[in-house]
């Protein structure tokens, strides 16, 4: 979905999820069902959107209407807390002979604390007040969902991710939600080519709290685990407050590292990212390699 409703696709001083859509996305789905497809994955994440999926409904037919009994037009997650009824009349009717599977890397529900816009809404662009407001209109979606169609996502886990499409590809397309590692893992058969491995590499663009949440390189430590195989992350940055990861959680890498050696802008960091990380890797792994000699 990043590739119709990603947050880089906005430049970044434009950047407002109370006017940024998934309709894109649904046009993506509506395009692979026109093509044929009975199995749609959609990768879920890195979004610049806090709509909850209502854009991508609207481009699939489904019509939201405010209490004045108008359909809401235009999009955005300012549209949410108008919502007042939801009608599925339109529905593109191939979305019954279709499966759906939304690969998640987070757990986050839908509003909340921990929800999609008090999570991800500031990186969108989203001050507090904005927050506030995306986040009492993801409370009225829920709550407009559950009288009109007898769905409960209040408590969904990763109902909140990609600013609510998480909730809303399981409200409208019966989608189900599995972490991005999962598939991954399952995949690449990652499982079976660990197997004996004395070390695990993994990492991310910015390695933070949010790892924490479920996204991949968290899966993968979670299967070394299993083996009882150390893991370390080589990461474009780190920035992890362990005082707010659970305890169980804070030993699932041995260590993690950044490429950066030294200060310098974010361009020219991502211009450098091979030469970094190759040089960051060699010399962990010589690192790995002197701790581990007889």
């Amino acid at each position: 979905m990043s590739a119709a409703s990603g947050l880089y696709l906005v430049p970044e001083l434009q950047r407002n999820p109370m006017n940024t859509t998934t309709f894109g996305t649904g046009e993506l789905i509506s395009a692979a069902m026109q093509m044929g497809c009975s199995k749609i994955i959609i990768g879920i994440g890195g979004s610049a959107t806090n709509d909850g999926g209502m854009g991508m409904a609207q481009a699939l037919g489904v019509k939201f209407y405010d209490k004045s009994g108008a359909i809401i037009s235009g999009y955005g997650g300012r549209k949410l807390i108008k919502l007042d009824r939801i009608d599925l009349s339109g529905l593109d009717p191939a979305i019954k002979n279709t499966s759906f599977f939304a690969a998640c890397d987070v757990d986050n529900p839908l509003y909340g604390p921990r929800g999609a816009a008090y999570v991800y809404g500031p990186q969108k662009g989203a001050d507090d007040e904005m927050v506030k407001e995306l986040d009492a209109g993801l409370v009225n979606f829920a709550e407009v969902v559950q009288r009109d169609l007898g769905i409960d996502v209040s408590g969904l886990k990763g109902g909140g991710a990609a600013g609510g499409l998480g909730a809303g590809l399981f409200i409208f397309l019966g989608a189900q939600l599995r972490r991005g590692a999962e598939l991954i893992i399952e995949a690449t058969k990652l499982e079976e080519k660990i197997k004996g491995a004395d070390l695990v590499i993994t990492g991310e663009g910015v390695m933070d709290n949010q790892t924490f949440y479920g996204k991949s390189a968290y899966g993968v430590a979670v299967l070394a685990q299993k083996y009882n195989i150390p893991v370390i992350t080589i990461n474009g940055s780190v920035n992890i407050d362990y005082t707010l990861v659970d305890e169980s959680k804070r030993n699932l890498f041995a260590g993690n590292f950044s490429t950066i050696n030294n200060p310098m802008p974010l361009d020219e960091a991502i211009k450098n990212g091979g030469a970094l990380l190759k040089a960051q890797a060699g010399e962990l792994v010589r690192f790995f390699l002197s701790c581990s000699k007889p």
